[in-house]
C-alpha cells in the first residue's frame, strides 16, 4: 500500500531514528535518516520525500525555524515528532507551516496513520482540480456554494460557509484558532476564540456532527481544529 512513497526523517537521536526506520519500512515506506537540519535540508532538497518526520530539537538549528525556511519553497507534508509536549511549541509549529503534531512516546499505528493522512492531503493539493470535495457523507460545491449531508441540501451562513471552505481546502491538515480566526474574521480578530468556538458548534449542529464522536470536524483540544480526511 505504501510502496515507493518516501519518508525523510529529520531525527538526531539513534535509537528513535531505528525505531522510525524499522517501523516505516515494515510498513513499505522507503526511508531516509538526517540527524541534522542541515543534511534534512539537503535529503529533502535532492530526494523530493512525499513526508517529512521531524525533531525539533535538533543540534544545528530549531525545528521551528526549520519549518518556516522549508514552507519558503516547499509544500511537502511536515509531521512534527517531538518529546515537546507544551501546546505553545504544537501551535508555533502549525502555524509555521508544519501538517501535524506528534508527542513521543507514539504507538506505530498512530504514527502511520497521521502519515497517511498527510499523503492525502498532499495528493489532493496536487491533483485537486475538482471544485467538489465529498467525503464520509458530506458534499461541499464549491463552485456552486452548495452544501449536502447525506444528500440533503444544508443551509449555511456566510461565516459558517467561510469556516467550512477553509477545512475543506485544507482537509485533514490541523489548522490552529489563530489561523481559522485569521482568515475568517482577519488579523484583528486573533485574541477572540469565541467567535470560533461559537461558529464552529453552530456549524457542527448544522452538518448534524457530533463533537463527542465526529464525522467531519475535530477538534485538536487547546490547538484548532481538522476536517476529516
Amino acid at each position: 500500500m505504501n510502496e515507493g512513497h518516501r519518508v525523510l526523517s529529520i531525527e538526531d537521536d539513534p535509537a528513535i531514528a531505528k525505531y522510525l526506520r524499522t517501523a516505516l519500512e515494515a510498513q513499505g515506506f522507503a526511508v531516509e535518516i538526517a540527524a541534522t537540519a542541515r543534511d534534512g535540508l539537503n535529503s529533502l532538497i535532492a530526494r523530493r520525500p512525499d513526508v517529512v518526520l521531524l525533531d525539533l530539537g535538533l543540534p544545528d538549528e530549531d525545528g521551528q525555524a526549520f519549518i518556516r525556511k522549508v514552507r519558503e519553497w516547499s509544500e511537502t507534508p511536515i509531521i512534527v515528532v517531538s518529546a515537546r509536549e507544551q501546546e505553545s511549541e504544537k501551535i508555533a509549529a502549525l502555524e509555521n507551516g508544519a501538517d501535524d503534531y506528534l508527542t513521543k512516546p507514539f504507538s506505530p499505528g498512530e504514527l502511520m496513520a497521521r502519515i497517511r493522512v498527510a499523503l492525502r492531503h498532499a495528493q489532493k493539493l496536487g491533483a485537486n482540480n475538482s471544485e467538489i470535495y465529498e467525503s464520509e457523507g458530506l458534499k461541499v460545491d464549491l463552485a456552486a456554494r452548495l452544501v449536502c449531508v447525506d444528500g440533503e441540501e444544508v443551509h449555511l451562513t456566510p461565516i459558517e460557509y467561510k469556516l467550512l471552505v477553509l477545512l475543506v481546502r485544507h482537509a485533514g491538515k490541523v489548522l490552529t484558532h489563530g489561523q481559522l480566526l485569521k482568515e475568517v474574521w482577519g488579523q484583528h480578530s486573533l485574541e477572540n476564540t469565541h467567535y470560533l468556538r461559537i461558529h464552529t458548534q453552530h456549524l457542527r449542529e448544522k452538518l448534524k456532527d457530533d463533537p463527542l464522536r465526529p464525522r467531519f470536524i475535530v477538534t485538536e483540544p487547546g490547538i484548532g481544529y481538522r476536517l476529516k480526511q
